[in-house]
């Protein structure tokens, strides 16, 4: 089964609502990542990995290049440039969020990302049952009561006593 870490931001007293942005990572391998690299990590917004990526990736092929090799090696070095990033592309994203300021909270074993959502949140609730929620809004006071002196809107206003109130006003008319 695939292993996710959890990752959660660095944050200062900002409530429940960080909780949006916890980041799950899978470890394993990433077959988009090796497939099409550059465009992998500009969607994971990886920026520092891309720079090294377009660095590394096209010097290898000119090194190679001005060494002598044919088109095959060269070839066969790219292959090996895609496995490799395929391999490490979540240890890329675990750099990239530790370099932000995130920290890891767990590691959770499950068969795909909503599996190992619930069973994380089924753990991390469980520790933490007293969430201050700083988003909550204040709703005053508790609604009024009957009979209070001193509260004009504690008594209803009467009922009027020969009219009716609906679709038919007067009463005894047929429909």
């Amino acid at each position: 089964m695939p292993v996710y870490t959890v990752h959660a931001p660095v944050t200062n007293g900002a409530g429940i609502a960080v909780i949006e942005r916890f980041a799950f990572v899978r470890d394993g391998f990433h077959f988009w990542a090796a497939v099409f690299g550059p465009l992998w990590l500009v969607w994971h917004r990886l920026w520092l990995a891309l720079i090294g990526w377009i660095i590394i990736a096209p010097t290898i092929n000119v090194g190679m290049a001005r060494l002598g090799a044919g088109g095959t090696a060269i070839f066969w070095a790219d292959v090996l440039i895609a496995l490799l990033m395929g391999f490490e592309a979540s240890s890329i994203r675990r750099w990239t969020l530790s370099r932000r300021d995130w920290r890891q909270l767990d590691i959770v074993v499950a068969r795909n990302l909503e599996t190992a959502e619930r069973r994380f949140f089924d753990r991390w609730t469980a520790t933490h049952r007293v969430i201050n929620d700083q988003t909550a809004v204040d709703r005053g006071a508790p609604p009024p009561t009957r009979d209070i002196p001193g509260q004009a809107f504690s008594r209803p206003p009467p009922l009027p006593r020969n009219e009716i109130i609906g679709l038919f006003p007067e009463p005894g008319t047929s429909r």
